[in-house]
């Protein structure tokens, strides 16, 4: 059982802050086909939701504060972000951005783990996140990198309540039974500059064509199409301004 729409727990939306909101628009639309619409609003600050048709499926933002990286945000549906934000903090996170209204589309706010991945809360109000998931060109699968995978499966569950199944020597994360994520250990193959994070990855239905057409586009191959064994068939790539996204066949299984 797959995740098919926003449930409090799981993933509802992804959003790219990048240093080229115009190069991004680009790129993606040649990956996935993305239709890009920005908000007009002063105060939306150039928010951009890219669509499949009429269904949105990932924002586009400029950078908004001094150091953030170009890096996609993973973020999770919640009844209450207020409350979401307290239980981060209480279960050894960092809020990052306090809980706050985005016009009448919802509450958010910005967290990292206690490892320092970053994520958003998303409270619906009239926008509740993505309107496809696991088809191609919609997100699919989320995966948390980490040095400390045994605080990650302590944090996660406690927050929002997350199960954690291992699967040969990999850990999935699942909500009222369904999986939506999984986990991976930052080792000694991993440069010790590279942070806890979250990594999107987007369903496609012909991995190595959309590998190869994410290269000629501009970015760069990080994991080549590889079969996960009793998995999915899937790829890495860091686009040309840097974010790394991956993806995934969107027949394969967890």
């Amino acid at each position: 059982m797959k995740i098919t729409e926003p449930t409090p727990g799981a993933p509802c939306w992804v959003e790219l802050g990048t240093s080229d909101v115009a190069a991004a628009l680009v790129y993606y639309r040649e990956v996935f086909g993305w239709r890009a619409e920005t908000d007009p609003r002063s105060e939306a600050g150039g928010y951009t939701v890219m669509s499949l048709g009429a269904a949105p499926v990932a924002a586009v933002t400029p950078l908004y504060a001094p150091g953030q990286p170009t890096a996609w945000t993973v973020s999770f549906a919640v009844r209450d972000a207020d409350a979401l934000a307290a239980a981060v903090t209480e279960a050894g996170g960092k809020l990052l951005v306090e809980p706050r209204d985005v016009f009448d589309v919802g509450r958010f706010a910005v967290a990292a783990d206690a490892e320092g991945a970053v994520f958003s809360l998303w409270q619906a109000r009239s926008f509740p996140g993505a309107a496809l998931f696991n088809a191609p060109g919609s997100l699919g699968w989320v995966e948390l990198a980490t040095r400390d995978p045994e605080r990650a499966t302590s944090f996660y569950p406690r927050v929002f309540g997350w199960t954690a199944g291992v699967h040969g020597s990999y850990t999935q994360w699942a909500v009222d039974g369904a999986d939506f994520g999984g986990m991976r250990s930052l080792d000694e193959r991993n440069p010790d500059d590279v942070p806890a994070h979250w990594l999107p990855y987007f369903a496609v239905s012909d991995v190595d064509g959309t590998a190869a057409r994410a290269i000629e586009s501009g970015g760069m191959l990080l994991g080549p199409p590889t079969d996960v064994p009793d998995g999915p068939r899937i790829a890495m790539i860091r686009d040309p301004q840097g974010a790394v996204f991956g993806i995934h066949s969107a027949d394969g299984e967890g």
